[in-house]
């Protein structure tokens, strides 16, 4: 499509300089004339591209607050009209308040227009709302697939959308000679596959590129700010750089350690010790979320599932960390590694 709109485009510039080479207005020669029928086909072109940045919400701003700008001109220009004033001068002045009460008007109902509610206006602008309510897909979210279980217990409505460029980025991956990235690719593919058969949300693909952008991290932070939408990823760089920006993140990594059950020290709970930790006399366990559990005074209870108090829990941003300790007075439940007793 927007290829298509391109070579529309170089036809308008085409027809507005042969139409200006034909007509010659202020009798200019020939070549002069379609020399600036061409430029003025180049800034409409550059002016229509601006425009489609631009939400919905700023344009019905802009056009209101231009339409009452150049009504209120005309009323002055009229009412100058009945005075004594020279023609001459009247007829600048009338030019004169056209321009600048066109241009207020255009420049504070841009303004302004971030305040009017859609909403209120019925269904005729629906699909703005769902233009802006629409979450950004990350390559990084969709190989991980923890999205599509979210999807699937109703917490996430609206559109999502998954950028072409990002879809490029995941054949890359999954053409890759490595065997972990090609498995990595593919599994990417299998997950925006199941995305979009399900009936609880809609799955759009759009064309929209930044080719002055290199990456695709930058890419998808422009892309959220033309939608106004926000993007979904569990990359940490990601999320960082794009807070920066004001762009809204939904983060799935967060989600997960926000849904991690509470554990406040002094509580007991039974783990399993799978090795040795780094300090003295420490044994590593780890919950079924992945958190990894500390234990003092269980180096010498490898392999065997213990009752712990909870000493104390720390909260990064690379995840929870809890530390306990270990009775030697708790007798531990022997377990074999293959989870039978």
């Amino acid at each position: 499509m927007r290829f298509e709109m391109w070579g529309l485009r170089a036809l308008f510039v085409i027809g507005f300089a042969a139409a200006t080479y034909h007509l010659r207005p202020f009798h200019w020669p020939p070549l002069e004339a379609a020399a600036v029928g061409a430029c003025l086909g180049l800034v409409s072109v550059l002016f229509e591209v601006r425009l489609e940045q631009v939400s919905l919400k700023r344009l019905i701003g802009a056009g209101v607050g231009a339409t009452l700008g150049i009504l209120a001109s005309l009323m002055i220009g009229h009412l100058l009209s009945l005075t004594s004033v020279e023609k001459r001068s009247a007829s600048f002045f009338q030019v004169t308040l056209l321009l600048l009460m066109a241009y207020i008007g255009l420049a504070l109902g841009a303004t302004k227009g971030d305040f009017l509610n859609l909403a209120a206006m019925g269904g005729l602008f629906a699909g703005e709302r769902q233009r802006r309510t629409a979450k950004i897909l990350d390559t990084s979210v969709i190989i991980d697939g923890r999205i599509c279980d979210v999807c699937e217990a109703g917490f996430i409505e609206g559109t999502l959308i998954a950028p072409q460029f990002v879809l490029r980025e995941l054949q890359l991956v999954a053409d890759s000679s490595d065997a972990l990235k090609r498995n990595r690719g593919r599994r990417g593919l299998d997950m925006l596959q199941r995305l979009q058969k399900m009936s609880s949300i809609q799955v759009q693909i759009v064309e929209d590129d930044f080719p002055q952008v290199r990456t695709v991290d930058l890419k998808l932070i422009e892309l959220a700010k033309a939608y106004e939408g926000k993007i979904i990823t569990n990359d940490f760089n990601l999320n960082k750089v794009a807070q920066l920006q004001g762009i809204a993140v939904l983060n799935v990594n967060e989600l997960a350690n926000a849904l991690r059950p509470v554990v406040l020290p002094g509580e007991t709970m039974r783990v399993f010790i799978l090795k040795e930790g780094k300090e003295y006399n420490q044994g590593v366990a780890y919950l079924d979320d992945g958190t990894m559990v500390v234990v003092d005074n269980a180096r010498k209870m490898m392999s065997k599932t213990i009752d712990i108090s909870v000493t104390s829990v720390l909260q990064t941003t690379a995840g929870r960390m809890i530390f306990g300790r270990y009775d030697d007075r708790l007798r531990p439940v022997e377990v074999v590694h293959s989870g039978t007793q």
